[in-house]
């Protein structure tokens, strides 16, 4: 399979999980965007009882309308666009795997080709060091040379544990199928809550690098609320505003036009003198 750019051609797979990939939801709320807006139907969807080992990612009881329980299994399922419909790229969405990484990642390349995707897109979100008040910042990478060349983005450097995106990522290169990495930065404070604002962030990303255009106009309103609420609770919280201030006072040093790699050096210094060392990084 010849790497190329990302076109108006190019069949696109959009893949994302829950889970340890996915800080305040915002890559599965992104793919999520996709299916809805794009009109997307079910297709394959993996055997629960092979992938998942239940006691860490449990079935969920739910009721019906009529008052019945029923269990909701934890699923991944591929989405693609319905017969006659406009073209659109396929979402694979759903929970993180505990089983059979291997396994799992050989079954979603065959069906990969058998739709003749031609690139595959992973969306990842992980708590940092940031503030809420900026710019969400999204990291693109990619290990396909072409791909780097043409949007001007770095291959990850990254080495330690990771998740099934990466797993899936060697095994679609290894049949020659490249791939785009993006990574949302989420503010670890506000773990707890889903993140509007980053998933606005991997949007306006998807748009810009691969020309998938999503209708974000509510979100963006929901992106202003999370960004007042956390300002509330900052406002009653003298250190958790501090600690704010501080990570405001580094990312605008770095974001300055005059920053240099010494004066980001030394205020990052001082950050880390100030608090804790809390490394973070994305797995891609």
């Amino acid at each position: 399979m010849t790497h190329i750019p990302f076109s108006d051609h190019t069949r696109v797979m959009v893949v994302a999980f829950e889970g340890w990939n996915d800080a305040g939801d915002a890559a599965s709320h992104t793919a999520q965007m996709i299916v809805d807006q794009a009109g997307l139907i079910p297709g394959f969807s993996i055997d629960p009882e092979e992938y998942f080992d239940f006691q860490l990612t449990r079935p969920l009881v739910e009721h019906a309308n009529d008052g019945t329980r029923f269990l909701n299994w934890p699923e991944v399922t591929l989405w693609s666009p319905a017969p006659d419909s406009d073209p659109a790229p396929l979402v694979l969405l759903g929970q993180e795997p505990s089983r059979l990484w291997q396994s799992f990642a050989a079954t979603m390349i065959d069906h990969a080709l058998a739709h003749n995707v031609d690139a595959m897109v992973f969306l990842g979100a992980m708590l940092a060091d940031v503030p809420h008040s900026r710019p969400v910042r999204v990291t693109a990478t990619s290990d396909d040379v072409a791909i780097r060349e043409y949007f001007d983005i770095e291959k990850s450097t990254y080495e330690g544990p990771v998740g099934v995106l990466t797993v899936l990522a060697l095994a679609a290169a290894e049949v020659g199928i490249p791939s785009l990495h993006l990574w949302a930065h989420v503010p670890h404070y506000v773990h707890t809550s889903p993140s509007p604002k980053a998933t606005v962030a991997l949007a306006e990303k998807l748009e810009e690098l691969v020309g998938i255009v999503l209708e974000r106009d509510d979100l963006e309103v929901e992106a202003l609320r999370w960004e007042e609420g956390i300002d509330a609770l900052a406002a009653e919280d003298d250190d958790m505003s501090a600690y704010i201030n501080q990570l405001e006072q580094a990312r605008d040093t770095a974001d300055a036009p005059e920053a240099s790699g010494d004066a980001i050096a030394q205020e990052f210094e001082k950050y880390l003198r100030g608090r804790p060392d809390r490394p973070s990084s994305s797995e891609s």
